[in-house]
């Protein structure tokens, strides 16, 4: 009987923990099925598409919750310890792409997508600085939104290109409580 008693509680305890292990693994989200990057050319110097319509209804950033903002500080500390440790130099903040970033963080609670809610391509938003983009929903930390896109190849080579010298993030928590994650690169 008391051997019976311990491989019940052996069993028990081996249970619980796979349970915490399982309920403490990977974090609840998404990430857009690929990451969008588009070519700089000569063509787009004559056709700048800034959707300032768009910028003013979403909101000033300094308006948005601390907690939010400090996380995208995060995630763009993080970003920059992921480019060090592939050899490339550290990405400069950009206010103007984290207010591009701020507009789509808001678009995709609608539509999950790499194309507006109107069908133009998400680089309108501004479209003079937006070259590459990464979208995540769901995540509450930083440390998970920034490991989903490295697990991603196409994220990754986002956060990874050599090219790009300038990021702005920006988080939008919608009305379902999810946070909603745009992290905009520009040369």
């Amino acid at each position: 009987m008391r051997n019976k008693m311990k491989k019940i509680l052996c069993l028990t305890l081996v249970a619980a923990c796979m349970i915490g292990c399982v309920a403490c693994g990977k974090e609840k989200g998404d990430i857009t099925d690929d990451a969008v990057a588009r070519v700089q050319s000569e063509e787009d110097e004559e056709f700048v598409y800034i959707d300032d319509e768009a910028i003013a209804l979403a909101g000033s950033l300094s308006e948005q919750d601390p907690g939010l903002r400090q996380a995208a500080q995060d995630a763009f500390a993080l970003t920059n310890q992921e480019r060090a440790a592939a050899g490339l130099p550290a990405l400069t903040w950009s206010n103007a792409l984290a207010d591009a970033a701020y507009v789509r963080a808001q678009e995709i609670v609608g539509t999950f997508s790499h194309t507006r809610p109107d069908g133009s391509d998400w680089w309108t938003v501004n479209s003079s600085i937006m070259y590459g983009e990464n979208l995540a929903r769901g995540f509450s930390s930083a440390g998970a939104a920034v490991q989903a896109w490295m697990n991603s190849p196409t994220h990754k080579a986002n956060i990874v290109d050599g090219g790009y010298r300038t990021l702005g993030i920006a988080i939008f928590q919608g009305s379902d409580g999810k946070w909603y994650w745009a992290q905009e690169f520009g040369y």
